[in-house]
């Protein structure tokens, strides 16, 4: 990983050991407060949820970190970004979602045109900055009809914790994370398990990414989208004539 971000592990600090000391005035408040807040922020969620009509149409969110050193990544997969919505024409609506310079920039409308998915994708540039997974994962679940969200990315860099509610929560909602992940630098492969435990939550898997290849990833997108649309019945169904849907099925069947 070259420069802009630094990869964590993620080892909790072991608990001080302090006598305990009578609960202050702000003490009580923190700990009255604090399960309120938390609960505010899951139902800020659902409620925007239940304030959005239901689509006519399954939806698919695309993401993608775009810190600066994922540059090359960006560009495959920007080339292929249209096989998802012409896997299936007028079956899907495909929003892109896209973090780059510490903070989630891009959350694009819903669309089943290949031609305004590609010209969004093309407009957008990679920042130097920190991941940021968790506010996609988060404004996806803002969104009504949202089935599956694609990340491709390569490192973890947030709270655990949070993600695993956020995790959670989707999987309450029937919404699937498929991850790709990009092990191209050999210190990504120290967050395969971050990435796997979050996408198992879900009942999606994690997938390999290979910038080399975009034809692979074409195909694979095209089966995501069969996946968004139709689960793994209409994979099985599809599996002859698209050789990503193997590929998909095989992983999410032994997750």
């Amino acid at each position: 990983m070259t420069g802009d971000k630094q990869n964590f592990i993620l080892v909790p600090d072991p608990e001080p050991k302090v006598a305990p000391q009578p609960p202050t005035l702000l003490g009580r408040l923190r700990a009255l407060l604090a399960p309120t807040l938390l609960a505010g922020l899951l139902a800020n969620e659902t409620d925007a949820v239940a304030d959005e009509a239901p689509p006519k149409r399954p939806r698919l969110v695309f993401a993608f970190d775009a810190t600066a050193s994922r540059e090359p990544a960006w560009a495959t997969a920007r080339q292929v970004t249209d096989a998802l919505v012409r896997a299936l024409p007028g079956e899907l609506d495909v929003a892109l979602a896209v973090h780059g310079g510490s903070r989630l920039h891009t959350f694009t409308d819903f669309s089943s045109d290949a031609r305004t998915l590609r010209d969004r994708a093309a407009g957008i540039t990679c920042i130097p900055g920190f991941t940021r997974m968790l506010p996609i994962l988060s404004a996806s679940l803002k969104r009504a009809g949202v089935k599956v969200v694609v990340y491709i990315g390569d490192v973890f860099e947030e709270s655990l914790g949070t993600g695993r509610k956020l995790a959670d929560a989707m999987a309450e909602r029937g919404i699937k994370l498929i991850v790709l992940h990009d092990t191209s630098d050999f210190t990504a492969r120290n967050h395969a398990e971050i990435f796997n435990d979050l996408a198992r939550r879900t009942g999606g898997c994690v997938l390999p990414f290979d910038a080399s290849a975009p034809d692979k990833l074409r195909e694979l997108l095209a089966a995501l989208a069969v996946f968004a649309v139709g689960g793994t019945a209409l994979l099985r169904q599809k599996r002859d004539e698209m050789p990503g849907a193997i590929v998909l099925l095989t992983h999410l069947e032994n997750k």
